[in-house]
């Protein structure tokens, strides 16, 4: 087992500044290897508002402009994302979050799932999608 200040250096993390963030204990994106794990991602805007909150592909496409905001610090970029999985609330929208989803990796199309669930931490996210990104 490592001594935990040899952990905590072997361990990268960023932060967005929301307030769940504190009071769940989490982090945006976390590094450790070549393994970076970005938690689950609603479109929040900068005010922490829900970002276009009838709008499926503007929810999905900006849940992915903050997971490429959150891995660029651990050295990433979104051509190393190899796994998505996306948690949406109708999955009779699923050709606009698709739509988002397939625009932004266009070039390097990862792994995904699409997965119906029953509701997110905010009545009007319609999508969170989670990612997973390995840096060579």
């Amino acid at each position: 087992m490592l001594p935990d200040d040899t952990f905590k250096k072997e361990i990268q993390r960023t932060f967005s500044g929301a307030t769940w963030e504190s009071k769940v204990g989490y982090c945006r994106a976390i590094r450790m290897g070549k393994i970076i794990a970005v938690t689950g991602t609603i479109s929040l805007d900068a005010a922490g508002e829900i970002h276009a909150p009838d709008d499926p592909y503007q929810q999905a496409k900006r849940c992915l402009e903050i997971i490429e905001r959150a891995i660029k610090p651990l050295g990433a970029e979104r051509r190393q994302i190899i796994r998505t999985r996306m948690f949406v609330t109708d999955i009779s929208q699923w050709q606009e979050f698709g739509r988002a989803h397939g625009e932004f990796f266009a070039d390097y199309p990862p792994a995904t799932s699409m997965l119906e669930i029953k509701a997110l931490i905010d009545s009007k996210a319609l999508i969170e999608i989670e990612a997973d990104a390995v840096v060579l």
